[in-house]
């Protein structure tokens, strides 16, 4: 969607979660692209159908401002090295970091990540909050990181453009990651109707 159509679908977003009294749900807005991202946690697969429910509304508000369908992911919790207060990191920016795990090497993905990704994690003051997922339901299957941040993007990026973190990613591909690779994308959590700039 285009920048202004997307400023309208967040004002619409906003009042359809207010009004469905939806609680726990963070919107955020990318700073690369106009676009949008909810982040919903539910407590059990079961809430998922509520959820469903309200989207499908939802949908119908927002489809005249859509230059494409609507994304959904349905992920597992696995771990994080850097826990967030809540469920979600609760930072005023917020990079998805995706990759997709080849499967005959998945358990020793699981345990190389501890030494390497989480490690370098682990020694940056930039990042508040690093959660892991992996998918349940997606057309984008694989393992995605939530990483939480309240510094400047520009000031966050260096983490992971380091040599070490270029070592990282050369023993990650193609031994453990899919040709499809590493995505990232920066969202700006939205708070009180206008995005944090």
């Amino acid at each position: 969607m285009e920048r202004e159509a997307s400023r309208e679908a967040l004002a619409r977003w906003q009042e359809h979660t207010r009004a469905a009294g939806e609680s726990g749900s963070v919107l955020y807005e990318s700073t690369e692209a106009p676009a949008i991202l909810e982040l919903t946690p539910l407590a059990r697969l079961a809430d998922l159908t509520a959820h469903t429910d309200r989207h499908k509304e939802l949908h119908t508000a927002l489809a005249p401002l859509s230059t494409g369908d609507v994304r959904r992911q349905v992920l597992e919790f696995v771990t994080a090295p850097k826990p967030a207060a809540g469920e979600l990191p609760d930072t005023p920016y917020l990079q998805l970091r995706h990759v997709e795990v080849r499967p005959p090497v998945h358990e020793e993905y699981l345990t190389w990540r501890e030494g390497t990704i989480f490690a370098e994690v682990l020694k940056s003051e930039r990042i508040e909050a690093f959660l892991a997922y992996h998918s349940l339901l997606s057309t984008e299957p694989g393992v995605l990181f939530l990483s939480g941040f309240s510094c400047p993007p520009e000031e966050y990026l260096p983490t992971f453009a380091s040599e070490r973190y270029a070592e990282i990613a050369r023993q990650a591909h193609p031994r453990f990651v899919t040709d499809e690779g590493l995505y990232t994308r920066i969202y700006r959590r939205v708070s009180g109707g206008e995005a944090l700039r």
